[in-house]
């Protein structure tokens, strides 16, 4: 009996439609490219429930006949190649003809096209890779093709779909992916009914601006490069806006985004000597690279691309970053508007200045001790004017950092521990902590000392309790916010604060907006998306309000994409993280006690919010031998 089948083309189609599109961002990618290559000048974007419902892409680029409408559905139809060493001489964004293919097996999908020398054009239907009506109709020059209830025969897949905020986050990338690069075409983009982006032709720069605000411009430095290997353009961002997450990273090769490991380092690692470890910068680079020395077809996305001259690129593109920061870090040296000299007046004739006198209290002891009542509304710490010992604390940071962070997460929960839960005690011993019984009372009254800034030691019956600053206020601050007992005050802002944020981004920001305001920031709206910040909880840097925000709103997208998590468990780890006291920040002795007495009222006092441990039991005698 024979057991293999030939698979029906709806079915094939199904299973390469898995590959190309997994999501309804992927439909859009392709959609877009294929307007770029018809020549367009003008492309639309239409979007219905994250493209649940509808995508749909118009363009005036150079149409389709009549036959070319009905066959750029069928598998492997395609006008880019016509013999296999066509795949190392591509200029084109689409070359494979699954595309089409694939979004009919899965969708129903209607086409308009008409060729400009035409005076009608062709309207083909389908559904389910099965044409059910092809005409001849009235329709302006150039595609529009609708993509109706993707995965309606796949339900098993349009069950794996995010929520709307998270797929429309999704489709924006791969929007802005098409229009940076492509920034001498006019582009607009709906969802909903509602204008998101309305983008015009220009060059790099202005696209930029367009996408992500005028003052973006002040963030960036150009890069300008051309060798027989590679030609680079483009603009890296000034290491002080460095993030703690990787954003606004793009990397464009002939005109098409990709993601290759290798090149993204190259750039990293230029800014090695000037951010900080785990700050990431944003750039946004153009790479001209012979298409014979490229393959572009290793992958069904087209992401994904290998070169001949790998090495060399990753050589030059880290020599021209690092080219663009030093000219950068020059130009800020250079004072090219010197501030103008004073002119004092001349001192009138015969006139004798008298000496100077020096005011002091002999009784003053700059040593004697003296107590700050700390601000602990929000279990908040502030830096005195005062000398800490220097004591060097490198050897002190491997017994947090060396510390196999595995012992220190097995006291945190899966989703973190609210308020009101109960931890096994048995786990805080396991890593050597002192019972409550033992440092719940000393240890408020216990003489601390601070070193480097960082870390805080104090005596305990069985030894010294070393503990880490930041990772214990994360850990205060974590559980007050989670608490539905405390009530968040809020501080006025001598002056509001404007924060922006992309269309998309500006939604997933309203959907936090209740949790927000429920800690103490009083928030506002200015058009759809700019948000002015009029209250923030105490400790609270209104300088940094952008970033904290910004970051909120990349974890709390990344928490969505895991169905089980918490948005609020997230959000309240965010803020914990942005709001705790840092490594460098000087404490009083009220300060350091009333830190280590509000950690051990903790019910998870062993570890921060993210995992990270907040102190370690050191034995003197061990230390000494």
């Amino acid at each position: 009996m024979d057991l293999i089948n030939i698979l029906p083309d709806s079915v094939a189609n199904q299973i390469a439609a898995g590959e190309v599109v997994d999501r309804p961002a992927s439909a859009v990618k392709e959609l877009l490219e294929n307007a770029l290559d018809a020549g367009a000048t003008k492309i639309q974007l239409i979007v219905k429930d994250a493209g649940r419902t509808l995508i749909q892409v118009i363009d005036n680029g150079c149409g389709m006949s009549d036959s070319d409408a009905r066959v750029c559905f069928e598998r492997h139809a395609t006008s880019k190649i016509h013999k296999a060493d066509d795949l190392f001489a591509i200029h084109t964004m689409g070359f494979r003809g699954e595309a089409l293919a694939s979004i009919a097996a899965i969708a129903q999908v209607e086409l308009k096209t008409r060729m400009h020398e035409n005076e009608l054009g062709t309207q083909v239907i389908i559904e389910g890779s099965e044409i059910k009506e092809q005409s001849t109709c009235s329709c302006p020059n150039g595609t529009s093709i609708a993509v109706k209830n993707l995965f309606f025969n796949v339900p098993a897949r349009r069950n794996f779909l995010k929520k709307d905020t998270i797929e429309l986050s999704h489709i924006e990338e791969i929007f802005k992916r098409v229009a940076l690069v492509n920034y001498g075409i006019d582009y607009t983009f709906y969802s909903n009914g509602k204008l998101l982006y309305d983008l015009h032709a220009g060059n790099f720069a202005e696209r930029i601006s367009q996408l992500y605000g005028t003052s973006y411009r002040e963030r960036l430095c150009p890069i300008d490069e051309k060798s027989d290997i590679v030609s680079v353009h483009g603009y890296v961002s000034k290491p002080e806006y460095a993030r703690k997450s990787r954003g606004e990273q793009y990397l464009f090769v002939n005109n098409r985004f990709i993601k290759h490991p290798a090149l993204s380092a190259a750039v990293e690692k230029a800014y090695s000597d000037v951010i900080p470890d785990r700050y990431y910068p944003s750039y946004f680079l153009h790479l001209e690279v012979d298409p014979s020395r490229m393959d572009v077809n290793i992958h069904p996305t087209k992401t994904e691309v290998k070169f001949i001259d790998e090495h060399a690129l990753f050589a030059i593109l880290r020599a021209a970053t690092k080219k663009a920061l030093g000219q950068f870090s020059l130009a800020n040296e250079i004072q090219f508007n010197p501030i103008e000299e004073v002119d004092f007046p001349p001192a009138p004739k015969g006139y004798i200045p008298s000496s100077p006198k020096v005011h002091y209290d002999p009784n003053y002891n700059p040593f004697a001790n003296s107590t700050t009542k700390s601000n602990t509304s929000l279990g908040g710490y502030h830096t005195p004017n005062t000398e800490v010992n220097k004591f060097n604390s490198s050897k002190w940071t491997s017994f947090f950092d060396a510390t196999d962070k595995e012992d220190a997460r097995a006291t945190l929960p899966s989703s973190d521990t609210p308020a009101g839960s109960t931890p096994n005690p048995q786990q805080s011993t396991n890593i050597g902590l002192p019972q409550r019984e033992e440092t719940a009372q000393p240890l408020s009254a216990s003489p601390c000392m601070q070193i480097q800034g960082r870390y805080i030691v104090s005596a305990l019956p069985s030894g010294l309790l070393l503990v880490d600053q930041q990772a214990a206020h994360e850990r205060v601050l974590f559980e007050k916010l989670t608490s539905s007992r405390q009530t968040i005050a809020s501080q006025q802002l001598l002056f509001p604060v404007n924060c922006q944020f992309s269309p998309a981004d500006a939604e997933v920001f309203v959907e936090i907006l209740p949790d927000l305001k429920e800690h103490g920031f009083e928030i506002g709206t200015l058009g759809q998306t700019t948000f002015v910040v009029t209250a923030t909880p105490p400790d609270i840097n209104e300088g940094e309000l952008q970033q904290l925000f910004d970051q909120i709103i990349v974890e709390y997208k990344g928490s969505m994409i895991q169905k089980f998590n918490d948005s609020r468990v997230t959000l309240c780890r965010s803020l914990a993280k942005q709001m705790a006291v840092k490594a460098g920040t000087l404490l009083q002795q009220a300060e350091m006690q009333q830190l280590i007495a509000d950690l051990f009222c903790c019910q998870v006092p062993s570890v921060s919010p993210s995992g990270k441990k907040t102190m370690v039991v050191l034995d003197p005698h061990t230390l000494l031998v």
